[in-house]
């Protein structure tokens, strides 16, 4: 996965970007790289093709760290990770993804291997991620919890 400042300097963004402008530059440089304009000439539409994934990965995941989404989720996230303990992890690249009991996951990026290291290493994993993970990492949701 690539770093959120790769995502931002593509879709031409800052921290501060709003909601409603990450959105109109999403649209805009959809209507200018859409595969679908490019009928006629193979090699376009290819390019294109990759042009467009990277920047629907890169909204994507903008979108869902961007402050309105966050502060929207900010109530359910709170309820998760203090009440629902850990289930199971993964770690790729700088980005590590939880997986709560209540079967709902998260992704924090660019989680240095060190914390990882001294995450692995814990006595108490939920304990360890609610003091040095859960407010010091950019996150977003990657599932739902499911309801019983």
């Amino acid at each position: 996965m690539k770093k959120i400042a790769d995502y931002r300097k593509l879709l031409g963004v800052t921290k501060t970007s709003e909601l409603k402008e990450i959105k109109a530059i999403y649209r805009n440089f959809m209507k200018e790289c859409h595969p679908d304009k490019f009928v006629n000439d193979e090699p376009g539409r290819l390019a294109a093709e990759e042009k467009s994934k990277a920047i629907i990965e890169a909204y994507h995941i903008l979108v869902s760290i961007a402050p309105e989404t966050m502060e929207a989720n900010k109530e359910e996230y709170t309820l998760t990770v203090s009440n629902s303990g850990i289930s199971d992890f993964q770690y790729k690249g700088t980005t590590l993804e939880i997986i709560f009991l209540d079967s709902s996951s998260y992704e924090y990026f660019e989680v240095p291997k060190t914390t990882y290291q001294k995450f692995l290493n814990s006595d108490t994993k939920t304990r360890f991620a609610r003091r040095h993970i859960y407010t010091s990492f950019v996150y977003r949701k990657a599932s739902k919890a499911v309801e019983a």
